[in-house]
Parts: C-alpha cells; structure tokens; sequence
C-alpha cells in the first residue's frame, strides 16, 4: 500500500477541480494547472478533496497511484503558493543583472550570458549575487533554476560559481610545495 497514495489532496478555499477522464484542471489564485494521469489510476473530487485509488494491484498500478497523488499535490501548492528556487553568486567579479525580460550574468567568462526565462517563470535579481526564479510549475521552476547554474558550477577549491541558497559546496585543498 502506498503512503501517499492513500493521503487525499485537500483543496483550500479559492481553488477548484475538474476531473474529465484521467485529466485533472486545478484553478486558483495564481492560474490554472493540468496533470493527465496514466490508466492505472481513477481519480475523483468530492467535498474539496481530491482522492486516487489504482486500479488493480499491479506494481505499475501502486507506483503511478503515489506519483499520481504527488503530482495533484504539486498542481494545489502550484496554484496557492507557487514554487521558488534561490541561487546565490559567489566569486570575484561576479554578478547578476535583469535587462528587460532577460538575465545578465558576469561569470568571468570572454563574454556576458543573457538568458531568457520561459513563458510561465519569473528571474528576479534583488541583489548582484542573488537570483531568484519562481513559477507555479514545478518542474520548469527547476528546469530554468538548473539551466542557470549550468553556467558556472561552484568548484571545488575556491567555491567559485552559482550555487543554490544552502547548498554545501566540499572544498578541496589545493596543492602542497
């Protein structure tokens, strides 16, 4: 039996679903979300809860009923709360700058990175050493969080490079005489 599976998804107040075959809409305050569900889940919306049961007791059955269950929970926290990954810059020279709708980053390289968010993603620079990116889609809040530190990854001697906020970086020692 899944864990989480068997959690239903409350729906806070200002938010709706709609179930129309295995396609669930979530509605609320920040916009409007869908997740298509497999064939081995049956989902229903009574009384502002959302409950996913499998359909049968095959292995694939109980794995899609808890990634089932976690993706409509994700569609909920999208649409209230939204989702938000922080970066930090670290390193002489470094830094971070919007122009327009694109990011500018200085990251020591022979010329500046511009780069443009998606539709659906907002880059804010509150400081020239932080960034933040923020969204109601999980998965391309993390994408474009991702696609961002691709550019300079925190290496290990200095520390030098685009971390996430908290992430621990192990630092190496350098070489000996």
């Amino acid at each position: 039996m899944s864990r989480i599976g068997k959690k239903p998804v409350d729906l806070p107040s200002g938010v709706s679903a709609s179930v129309s075959g295995q396609t669930i809409e979530v509605k609320g305050p920040k916009g409007t979300r869908t997740f298509k569900a497999t064939d081995d889940v049956t989902m229903s919306v009574e009384d502002n809860v959302v409950t996913i049961t499998p359909r049968g007791k095959s292995k694939r059955a109980r794995q899609q009923w808890g990634m089932s269950r976690t993706m409509v929970g994700n569609l909920v926290t999208g649409v209230t709360e939204g989702f938000k990954k922080e970066l930090e810059i670290q390193g002489v020279g470094y830094r971070a700058a919007m122009t327009g709708n694109s990011l500018k980053l200085n990251l020591g390289l022979s010329h500046d990175v511009d780069y443009t968010p998606p539709a659906g993603v907002t880059v804010t620079v509150p400081k020239q050493t932080e960034i933040v990116v923020e969204g109601i889609d999980e998965q391309l809040v993390g994408q474009v969080a991702a696609n961002i530190r691709q550019w300079r990854k925190p290496e290990p001697y200095k520390g030098k490079g685009i971390r996430y906020k908290g992430e621990f970086v192990f630092r190496k020692e350098g070489k000996k005489k």
